[in-house]
């Protein structure tokens, strides 16, 4: 009986045991999850110094050789027109929203006048907003460009009395082999030689100020050897004829004819 009861306790302490192992598994599940809830989402990666997110490189997304070729083709399509005059008031926004009525207009290129033109009608009493002297407008296709430019030239912009630019007409031409390329181009290189304009402008301005500064060195070199030689004179106490600079001066001796006074004996000049 003793034996049976030994064995009995055994067997129940055996069965705890197993359950204390299923419960310590259980817990280290839970606290394996609960710390994978803890981690830091790889996306989301913060800085302990600062606080700050890091951001994320952004990826490079490579063109293909058909959306290339695709885009290019549709560029060959495109046509330009010229405007030789842009009124006052005109924007480039405004340009576009009265062009689009004869297509697609995918581009819009206006020169601004000089600063010193509006400087000087601002001057004038006259009004100082923006205005253009001549611009560019690409059409998505040339058919369409060229329309414009035939329909448009020498007509009224607007036949609404109210508008400002009722009395204002298109000066507008289609130009025939010319691409937006050509336009770039042409502003790069004007670019260009506005800049060395300029530089040759600034090198010729320093020339100028360097030759300056020299001749007022030079002067100011004189004007202290006079000094010195002012003041050594004057410890000398030389006498004589001397200007500011302390030089002696000549001067000349021209001898003159005695006047002819007549025969004084006689009494009776020869001049009546």
């Amino acid at each position: 009986m003793k034996r049976r009861r030994d064995e009995e306790e055994s067997s129940i302490e055996g069965y705890a045991s197993v359950d204390d192992d299923a419960s310590a598994a259980n817990d280290a599940d839970d606290a394996k999850s609960a710390n994978e809830e803890e981690e830091e989402d790889p996306t989301d990666i913060h800085d302990d110094t600062n606080d700050k997110p890091i951001e994320k490189k952004k990826k490079v997304r490579k063109l293909k050789v058909s959306t290339t070729e695709d885009f290019n083709a549709k560029l060959q399509k495109r046509g330009i027109v010229y405007l030789s005059r842009v009124p006052p008031r005109m924007t480039p926004s405004k340009v576009k929203t009265l062009l689009s009525d004869f297509g697609t207009v995918t581009r819009v290129y206006l020169v601004e006048e000089d600063k010193t033109v509006r400087k000087k009608r601002r001057k004038a009493g006259g009004s100082g907003g923006k205005r253009y002297t001549e611009g560019w407008v690409e059409f998505e296709s040339k058919k369409r460009a060229k329309e414009a430019g035939e329909a448009l030239n020498m007509s009224r912009i607007t036949n609404h009395k109210g508008s400002v630019h009722y009395d204002d007409f298109w000066n507008i031409k289609f130009l025939k082999g010319f691409k937006w390329s050509h336009l770039t181009e042409k502003v790069a290189y004007e670019r260009r030689v506005r800049e060395q304009k300029l530089r040759v402008e600034m090198m010729e301005v320093r020339r100028e100020n360097a030759s300056y500064i020299a001749q007022v060195e030079a002067g100011k070199k004189l004007d202290h050897i006079e000094e010195r030689q002012r003041r050594r004179q004057e410890k000398l106490g030389g006498g004589g004829n001397k200007d500011a600079a302390g030089q002696e001066t000549k001067r000349r001796k021209i001898k003159q004819k005695k006047p002819f006074e007549g025969d004084k004996k006689a009494g009776v000049s020869l001049f009546i």
